[in-house]
């Protein structure tokens, strides 16, 4: 099963590469320093991603530090580093021969941060990174938001009309005052010979007017810019990140918002500088849902599988609650012809589960292209060329399987306490010893890709639902 991605995230001093699950783990990772010329740091993404490369790797993902238009793939600028004179996708894509998702560095930040950080749980986020220069990401609803191309771009709001140039075109945006550079700036000019941006804290807490001086410089801008985006866009949380997304966070401890009216909580990232590459990692697992449901024409299937009372109909049912697709099940059918019937031997039950089966495949032969079906079954009670003979008749373009693993005993004890609920005709305790041993050795049927989803405990339907579209967008 192939549930990994490369994430790599172009900073103005590295370039951070990673192999990144579909979870947000970081598998393996790499970090170069970060060329001044374009086509040479093009030429060193290549290398890193073909170093992290695997037959398992989906696609990569990359964090540009610059603007972006997602939907055409194209860099419209940049700042320190300015790729937006390469066809830097169609370089990438030719030489991995993968998927390539471009995304602004920090919105691919913040897509890590609402996953498994600092802004998990929050709906409606602004986040700056502040580093080499400051980026700046917006989420809207839980999605990324690029207003016309690439909104966001929070590191120039002007807080001076008077202040430093920047690479934007403008004078005094936040970057000038409260960037990694422009804090090595304020360092130089108040004479202090320190390196670290914690020597400068330090001699701050022992009463150095000068160390004082030059958190203040740093700070009041950056509170000046967050009080902006509290008035504009009301955010439930600004979250600080980058490599000195805490150490801004503490110099902001002492600076209040102007007005109350405008007081957000200000948090520090908690993936620091990995946010980046882990969140341009799950790019390629969380690509735009209803742009790839457009390009779909052909019938789509899920293969919902696994043993009796392995969990696959609760899956199903909420598979289908996120995306409308209708489910199609074996005791769906079944059920009621059972209880017109009433009590029939296992033979019998067998015999009306292929026809159900069949059923199930008839009505999917039937229907239109470009439509989607869950199938809920224990697919391994007929042989798997029956199932591709089917596939093929219902002239199916796409097929993800879900394969639902519970171990033996598991199966066995969640069979038994349902007993009673189930129809006569279903085989009673006396399966259970048998479900067991199934349970145990069972597999999928592989004639898709497949997710082996662990239902000894609650399913990720985020990371289900984007595998899945991810699947139907490569086949």
């Amino acid at each position: 099963m192939a549930d990994i991605a490369i994430g790599v995230d172009i900073g103005g001093t590295n370039i951070r590469a990673a192999l990144i699950s579909v979870q947000g783990e970081i598998l393996a990772r790499l970090s170069e320093r970060t060329p001044t010329d374009p086509l040479l740091a093009l030429e060193r993404v290549i290398a890193m991603a073909r170093s992290l490369d695997t037959p398992e790797v989906l696609g990569i993902g990359v964090g540009i530090p610059g603007r972006v238009d997602v939907d055409s793939r194209e860099i419209l600028s940049g700042g320190i580093l300015n790729l937006s004179g390469l066809d830097f996708v169609k370089r990438l894509e030719t030489a991995l021969q993968k998927p390539v998702v471009i995304e602004n560095d920090c919105s691919m930040a913040l897509t890590a941060e609402m996953r498994i950080g600092g802004a998990k749980g929050y709906q409606n986020v602004a986040m700056l990174t502040i580093g080499t220069g400051i980026g700046g990401a917006v989420a809207h609803a839980g999605r990324i938001y690029h207003g016309h191309k690439a909104a966001g771009q929070l590191g120039h709001i002007c807080v001076s009309q008077d202040g430093p140039p920047c690479p934007c075109g403008r004078r005094g945006c936040v970057e000038t005052f409260s960037s990694g550079t422009a804090l090595r700036r304020h360092i130089a000019e108040a004479g202090l010979s320190v390196v670290t941006i914690k020597e400068v804290f330090g001699m701050a807490a022992e009463g150095d007017n000068a160390a004082v001086r030059v958190l203040r410089h740093w700070a009041v801008p950056l509170r000046a810019a967050l009080d902006n985006i509290a008035a504009t866009m009301d955010p439930e949380v600004i979250l600080l990140g980058g490599g000195l997304g805490c150490d801004a966070a503490r110099a902001l401890a002492d600076l209040p918002a102007a007005a109350p009216w405008f007081c957000p909580a200000i948090l520090p990232a908690k993936l620091a500088d990995d946010a980046g590459v882990i969140g341009a990692g799950l790019s390629i697992f969380t690509a735009d849902v209803p742009s790839q449901e457009k390009r779909a024409q052909g019938k789509r299937v899920i293969l919902v599988n696994g043993v009796p009372a392995s969990g696959k109909s609760r899956l199903a049912k909420a598979l289908s609650d996120r995306t409308g697709w209708p489910v199609l099940s074996l005791d769906g059918i079944k059920d009621p012809f059972l209880q017109h019937i009433g009590p029939v031997d296992r033979d019998f039950n067998r015999t009306l589960g292929k026809a159900s089966y069949q059923a199930i495949w008839s009505v999917i032969a039937d229907a239109p292209a470009g439509l989607t079906f869950i199938i809920d079954a224990w697919f391994g009670f007929q042989p798997k060329a029956q199932l591709e003979n089917y596939i093929d008749a219902a002239k199916i373009e796409h097929v993800a399987e879900l394969w639902c693993k519970v171990p033996g005993t598991v199966a066995g004890e969640r069979y038994a306490s349902r007993l009673k609920e189930r129809l006569p005709g279903h085989p009673g305790a006396e399966y259970v010893p048998e479900l067991i041993t199934l349970a145990d050795r069972a597999e999928p049927m592989g004639c898709g890709a497949v997710m082996t989803v662990d239902q000894t405990k609650e399913p990720d339907m985020e990371v289900i639902l984007a595998w899945v579209w991810q699947v139907f967008d490569r086949q």
